[in-house]
């Protein structure tokens, strides 16, 4: 079937949900006010609160969100064929992400930028407010150590890409003075910004001086580094101690020094390297030989297909960054729209590529079939399947092959960067709320907070012994990752519903969306949890059956309280800012 057509029918109906549902849920549900007052003036810090211009918003909410999990997770479920997981990417992100991502905005400016955990107390109650807080902390956490992991394994990878992503960060904190100090406009430096990258990242790709290979600094795969670890293992090390570092500075950092401008130059090289792949669709028009659907398969896609692409159809972190950091920057409520919504279209574009980068990538059905032999080879090699076939579509564009895998490795793991120091910052958030909530002062202090959130996420990301040896933590947690994410997702469906209802709107809407991710992720999580991580499963792993089970019995703790508020037996009171 021809690449092209699938393309096109997937960004007609992303774009017909966006102009005409999401205007539908702005203007008849969410009632959208432009004269609002929104956090970002009421209580304007020029740290955290900082009414910020909806197109830089945008770059940071997008880029936030996007990360490695849009393109991790279709690149693996093309497993069960491509049709599959095409459609949960573009009914998902219509019906649910765009609903989720836009409500979870909404819901929290409405209520002095809150975020959903805090909100979990004015809507359901003080008991799921710190039950929803504790899954919350789990789920970035796992994101920490899931996107540290991708990061440091894609450097060592595409040692090619490290330089060009490093060098942002000093031109992001020019571009951040620039602007906050000298009121200079933000476009033009961060398209220079941009130049700069690529133009590094292409030098890099040719000029083998330029690459930063800490494996070959050891004397190859087979070399010794560390304190008797391998090169490989040294490797991993050394950038998840760097990374940590990292986002230890750039987390307490004022967003408009880093994370503003940064996440501005992302927005515009998300928006390049889409523009590359599906320009270089276009022009290769290559078909697609991945089955339409894989009927011969060890792991059924129900319901897992629903959790192996998370984001890109939908994701609870969306909901953690709509409220805990972009619900703080907006500068006007009828913002929400584009910023939230459009953030989820922008999510379901990236998927939506991925997938076919994959499902074009292999000559023919034998090959991918070969590949994809099993569900645990397509975790194996899914994220490297997708660099390479991404690298062959942007060849459409005659770029040469060695350039551009080390271009998409840029851009993904410039995204899975800006992912974790945004999930660190939200993490510093939750430890100090709960540190009010348990009376520990300590925990409220933002390096207190930060070092707890940046210990724990490097524990978890090195400690675990694994399949891939010293450092499995990330690989190890991804399918726990999955399940998590998409119960957070449904929780805070819950919350936007019984927000709707308790101000007399049509709360189908969130209800709806609700239900199908609520009963596919408690299905898949019990599944995982009883017959496959317990001391009685095929895959035993107490790590997992722990934080799991933990995630489970709370989720369920918290639905159940929640129903009782939805049906109206709480009447617990809707904040003053709901007008």
């Amino acid at each position: 079937m021809s690449s092209i057509l699938v393309a096109l029918i997937g960004i007609i109906v992303f774009a017909l949900g966006y102009r005409y549902y999401s205007k539908f849920v702005a203007e008849k549900i969410f009632r959208l006010d432009p004269n609002y007052v929104t956090p970002a003036h009421r209580y304007k810090d020029g740290v955290d609160f900082v009414p910020t211009n909806k197109f830089v918003l945008w770059g940071h909410h997008f880029t936030s969100i996007a990360g490695a999990a849009p393109i991790l997770g279709p690149a693996i479920a093309v497993y069960w064929g491509w049709l599959p997981a095409f459609l949960w990417v573009i009914l998902g992100t219509v019906f649910a992400a765009g609903v989720h991502d836009f409500g979870t905005l909404v819901l929290s400016v409405r209520n002095k930028g809150q975020s959903v955990g805090t909100l979990a107390h004015r809507l359901i109650g003080q008991r799921a407010k710190v039950l929803f807080l504790f899954i919350i902390l789990i789920l970035v956490l796992m994101v920490n150590a899931v996107f540290a992991w991708v990061i440091a394994n894609l450097f060592i990878s595409y040692p090619a890409s490290v330089l060009a992503v490093f060098i942002q960060i000093p031109l992001a904190i020019w571009i951040g003075y620039a602007v906050y100090k000298r009121n200079t406009k933000m476009l033009v430096p961060s398209l220079i910004a941009l130049a700069v990258m690529y133009l590094t990242a292409i030098m890099a790709s040719r000029i083998e001086f330029l690459q930063i290979d800490l494996v070959g600094y050891m004397g190859g795969e087979d070399g010794t580094g560390l304190f008797g670890l391998g090169a490989v293992s040294s490797a991993f090390f050394i950038w998840i101690i760097i990374l940590m570092v990292y986002v230890y500075i750039a987390s307490t950092l004022p967003v408009w020094k880093l994370l503003q401008p940064r996440d501005f130059i992302n927005s515009h090289q998300l928006l390049v390297g889409l523009g590359i792949l599906y320009l270089g669709l276009l022009f290769l028009n290559p078909e697609i030989t991945a089955p339409v659907a894989n009927l011969n398969t060890d792991i059924s896609w129900f319901p897992l297909l629903f959790i192996t692409i998370a984001c890109g159809a939908i994701s609870g972190f969306h909901g953690l960054v709509s409220s805990g950091t972009s619900s703080k920057q907006l500068n006007k409520e009828t913002d929400a729209r584009f910023v939230g919504y459009l953030g989820a279209v922008g999510e379901g574009i990236l998927a939506l590529v991925a997938i076919l980068a994959v499902a074009t990538f292999f000559s023919n059905t034998d090959e991918f079939l070969a590949t994809y032999s099993s569900f645990t080879d397509a975790n194996a090699v899914g994220l490297g399947v997708f660099v390479e076939g991404a690298a062959v579509l942007a060849t459409g564009l005659a770029i040469p092959p060695d350039i551009a895998t080390t271009i998409v490795s840029v851009i993904i793991v410039s995204f899975a960067a800006t992912t974790l120091d945004t999930s660190v910052r939200l993490m510093r958030y939750i430890i100090a709320e709960l540190g009010v909530e348990y009376k520990i002062p300590a925990l409220t202090r933002t390096h207190v907070a930060t070092s707890v959130a940046v210990v724990s996420s490097a524990a978890l990301v090195l400690l675990p012994e694994g399949p891939r040896g010293f450092g499995s933590g990330g690989y190890l947690l991804w399918p726990l990752f999955g399940t998590a994410n998409q119960l957070l997702a449904g929780i805070s469906l819950l919350l936007i519903a019984i927000w709707l209802k308790r101000l007399g709107r049509n709360y189908a809407i969130a209800l709806i969306p609700m239900i199908f991710l609520m009963f596919m992720t408690l299905y898949a999580m019990f599944q995982q949890v009883a017959f496959e991580w317990s001391w009685m499963g095929n895959n035993s792993n107490m790590l997992l059956f722990v934080l799991g089970a933990i995630i489970l019995v709370f989720a369920v703790w918290i639905i159940l309280t929640a129903i009782s508020a939805l049906t109206g037996k709480h009447d617990l009171p809707v904040d003053n800012d709901d007008d």
